[in-house]
Parts: structure tokens; C-alpha cells; sequence
């Protein structure tokens, strides 16, 4: 949890002062999202001059087993013209290849934010990368499948308090 404090502190530091919409991508990113938003509340009652704070979501679809095929299904992307003017704090859970997240930040600047910042809880180093990285982020993790902390696997696993290395086992026993 101290990464996660650490994190708020740095956003607040950074976009403090001025109303933040923070945007988190479903599903895999809510567990992040309340505890970073937890954080960043007892940092506001802690202080002489707190961060105005909404949030709102959208859903990120890009995954069959462990497969991410190329295109991404945005669920929610309607609504986002809300967003024009605003200070936007787009949560997620990991980047893996940042492909995912260029599509939402392009679909986002579309609307015309004041600001985009991204923060992401996992940076997967793996030699799919577009280069894409996060404004914040937590941990750099290996290029391994990831599960837990809402992380999931053919939406097994978001229920772990904590994130472990898929096996094949695993994989080939909850396959769709």
C-alpha cells in the first residue's frame, strides 16, 4: 500500500489545486481506483487545501484467454464529451503493450481535456511494447500473465488480495 500512497501523493503534488475527474477502466482497474482514491481523500482531510474530486468509468474490452487481439471494444466512450475542459486522471490496472491504452487516450483527446494523466498500477516490461508509459505508476512487472487484485483471467481471480503469475495449468483449466 505504500506505493499506492506514494502515487497519490505524486498526483496530488502534480494536478492538486484544481477539480480532477478521476476515469477508471473497468474492470481490471477498480480495486486500484478505490484504494489510489482512498489515499488521495485522506490527503485532502489531512491538508489546508484539498483536491476537488469526481469519477466516472469506462470499460476497456481487449482480451479472450490471454490473448489481446488488435482491436479494442471501448464500453462507456459515449459519455465522454463530459470530459471537455477538465482535468482527467485515467486509473488502470496494467500497461502491457500500451496499445490499449493510445486507443482511450485518443478517443479521450478527442473530447478536448484541459489535461490527461495516466496513472496505471503495472508496467509489464515486455518486447510487445508500443513505448508507451504511464505518468504514474506503481511497479514494473516481468512479461508473465498477471492475476488478483482484479486482475483477471476469463474473469477468474479478481477476488485475491494479492497478484501471482498465472500458470498453464490455471490457463488451460479456466479457458473459455
Amino acid at each position: 500500500m505504500y506505493r499506492t500512497e506514494r502515487l497519490a501523493r505524486d498526483i496530488v503534488r502534480d494536478m492538486g489545486g484544481e477539480h480532477i475527474v478521476a476515469l477508471c477502466v473497468l474492470k481490471g482497474g477498480y480495486t486500484f481506483f478505490a484504494d489510489l482514491l482512498d489515499y488521495i481523500k485522506a490527503l485532502n482531510r489531512n491538508s489546508d487545501k484539498s483536491v476537488p474530486l469526481t469519477v466516472d468509468f469506462i470499460r476497456l474490452k481487449s482480451y479472450s484467454n490471454d490473448q489481446s487481439p488488435s482491436c479494442v471494444k471501448v464500453i462507456g466512450g459515449e459519455e465522454l464529451a463530459a470530459l471537455t475542459g477538465k482535468n482527467v486522471l485515467v486509473v488502470e490496472d496494467i500497461i502491457e503493450t500500451g496499445k490499449t491504452m493510445e486507443t482511450l487516450l485518443e478517443l479521450l483527446n478527442q473530447c478536448q481535456p484541459k489535461i490527461v494523466k495516466v496513472a496505471s498500477l503495472l508496467v509489464k516490461r515486455t518486447p510487445k511494447s508500443s513505448g508507451y508509459r504511464p505518468d504514474y505508476f506503481g511497479f514494473e512487472v516481468p512479461n508473465k500473465f498477471l492475476v488478483g487484485y482484479a486482475l483477471d483471467y476469463n474473469e477468474y481471480f479478481r477476488d485475491l488480495n494479492h497478484i501471482c503469475i498465472l500458470s498453464d495449468r490455471a490457463k488451460e483449466k479456466y479457458k473459455m
